[in-house]
């Protein structure tokens, strides 16, 4: 199979018995998934120095690799490569597939800025259209999960700068689209803790900070 121009934390890339996970990837039931949002690539070591921990027990295999993208605004980051992975930019329609970052939390709600439009694509092993113009969705305290909704703490589900995945269920208002994070593939993708280090997830409402070893709260999204 192909690798996608841009992965998103979480997208699925290929299987283990194909690639090895190398920086910017990690292993998950037997297949690699993006951690970071950039240009995958895949490459056979030919070098003669010592084999790093990432490629000495598999030397056959390629290795999956990501490059991260330049860690400035989201718009300005994402606008130029939207060119490279398509040259328009659709806006969502009701039951696409959308990647976007937390950017406000409230009581009642969650506000995103939408980053990548999956066309009703929930596998998001197609190449997804950046938005190039910055586009606004609400995930509502009813919308995060399907069950128990009168017990839901936003805050408990999200912090600002979450990259969360989520469903638009309806165009909204004339500022926002309504989203909705009810399903096991929804929610939080990729999070870094109050110290600043990108956080793995151990369960569906936990991450764990690498470093810390602390548990932070979140809406976690089974990965695809």
């Amino acid at each position: 199979m192909s690798l996608p121009a841009l992965a998103l934390p979480g997208q699925f890339l290929g299987p283990s018995s194909s690639y090895v996970p190398g920086p910017g990837t990690h292993l998950h039931d037997s297949n690699v998934y993006a951690s970071l949002c950039g240009h995958p690539a895949a490459t056979t070591s030919t070098s003669t120095t010592a084999p790093t921990k990432f490629s000495s027990k598999h030397p056959s295999k390629p290795t999956l690799t990501i490059s991260r993208l330049p860690s400035t605004s989201p718009s300005a980051d994402l606008g130029p490569v939207s060119q490279r992975v398509s040259n328009t930019n659709a806006l969502p329609r009701v039951g696409d597939v959308v990647v976007g970052r937390v950017v406000r939390c409230m009581v009642r709600q969650v506000n995103v800025a939408i980053m990548v439009v999956y066309s009703n694509d929930m596998e998001g092993d197609g190449e997804g259209v950046v938005c190039a113009d910055e586009v606004q969705g609400v995930v509502r305290r009813e919308d995060v999960r399907a069950t128990e909704k009168e017990k839901v703490l936003v805050g408990e589900g999200f912090r600002v700068g979450d990259l969360i995945r989520a469903v638009v269920i309806s165009l909204g208002d004339q500022s926002n689209y309504y989203l909705s994070t009810a399903k096991n593939e929804l929610g939080v993708i990729m999070a870094k803790s109050e110290n600043g280090n990108t956080m793995f997830p151990i369960s569906w409402k936990e991450f764990r900070d690498p470093v810390t070893g602390e548990v932070e709260t979140r809406k976690v999204a089974k990965p695809l």
